[in-house]
């Protein structure tokens, strides 16, 4: 049954990909572009070389973190809109680790500035399932709100007591024992492509080989059922939304220690937004935010050759993200309003006996 609900939702996020890039095919056509053009572009940009390959990689490995971090929440039934303010928390504490006159070995200090970025993605978002548990607080507003809060304090820091001297709104470059290393020299894709893919997969058998992650689980199939059978339903919010968090920080951590090398205000293009349509498109399944993550990448990557070699808006590749959260949740949606019809078709024939 399992197997065949996975095919199920596996083919479900391959065809909401081909309808998303018909219908921005569609779109482009409709706008006066070549849509052959633009898509081919997209190919030569994601693929089309080696570098073309690393620039995918690297822009797909903050996406493959935050689509986690979501489907990380989505397992215990909450949904964590705050992944970008996390990702700035875990970023800010790299960077502050990166800039400290440690003088340790890269060994030692690029693991303590990760797990310190993690720790602080994982409060920023623990405090929100206290908040949920504690006083019943929504937690998309909660997110939302505190998205705010994150990037206003980064700002502030970056633009005052963190500020380079003589530069604009970034810090001081962290010290060179504390970059990840290079997959390649010359280009800027670094293991964090491999962490990202391990955190998926270790979070895969956390939530299928673990006590833990299998009470998580149930609490995201039902409250009720699980406060029954004796799990702490408010604990496991806690917890799941704090390793949400915690996936959002490295993310954050691995930006800082492995492409910028420094803080700078308003780095992220919003890769914890577009963390959901990862997810969307891996119908939350760990692994399958691998794959998803690298598609989006291919788009972002994609959409660079496309801006320099063709006249079309790079807008349009946000029009297909959307599309593809669209389509996800479209056969969703369809089915929740035809059980509310039943339901309610159901409740009238009962009154009327």
């Amino acid at each position: 049954m399992k197997t065949k609900l996975r095919k199920l939702t596996d083919n479900m996020s391959a065809r909401a990909l081909l309808l998303a890039l018909l219908t921005g095919g569609v779109i482009i056509a409709l706008c006066g572009y070549n849509p052959f053009e633009a898509f081919g572009a997209i190919a030569v940009g994601a693929f089309g070389s080696t570098r073309a390959v690393a620039q995918t990689l690297i822009q797909a490995t903050p996406l493959i973190f935050t689509g986690l971090a979501f489907t990380a929440a989505k397992k215990a039934s909450l949904i964590n809109l705050g992944i970008e303010g996390q990702l700035q928390a875990g970023a800010m504490m790299a960077a502050v680790i990166g800039l400290l006159p440690l003088n340790l070995p890269g060994m030692i200090w690029i693991p303590f500035a990760l797990i310190a970025s993690a720790i602080a993605g994982g409060l920023y978002a623990g405090l929100v399932g206290f908040l949920k548990v504690r006083f019943g607080s929504n937690e998309v507003i909660a997110t939302i709100m505190l998205n705010t809060v994150a990037l206003n304090v980064v700002s502030y820091l970056v633009n005052y007591p963190l500020k380079a001297e003589g530069s604009l709104a970034q810090s001081e470059k962290i010290a060179e024992a504390a970059f990840l290393p290079r997959i390649f020299p010359k280009y800027q894709l670094t293991i964090a492509i491999f962490i990202a893919v391990l955190a998926c997969f270790v979070f895969k058998y956390f939530q299928e080989k673990t006590v833990l992650g299998y009470e998580i689980g149930c609490v995201g199939l039902s409250l009720k059922a699980s406060a029954t059978s004796g799990i702490t339903v408010g604990k496991m919010m806690v917890i799941a939304m704090a390793i949400s968090g915690a996936i959002a920080g490295l993310a954050g951590g691995s930006l800082i220690l492995g492409v910028n090398h420094r803080f700078v205000d308003g780095f992220s293009p919003g890769y914890g937004f577009d963390g959901i349509a990862v997810a969307a498109l891996a119908s939350d399944s760990p692994t399958g935010v691998i794959a998803a993550g690298i598609i989006f990448g291919a788009l972002r990557a994609g959409s660079m050759h496309l801006n320099r070699t063709t006249s079309v808006p790079t807008e349009f590749i946000n029009v297909i993200q959307a599309f593809v959260i669209i389509f996800v949740a479209a056969p969703l949606l369809v089915r929740e309003l035809m059980r509310m019809d039943r339901v309610r078709k159901e409740r009238k024939g009962g009154n009327a006996s």
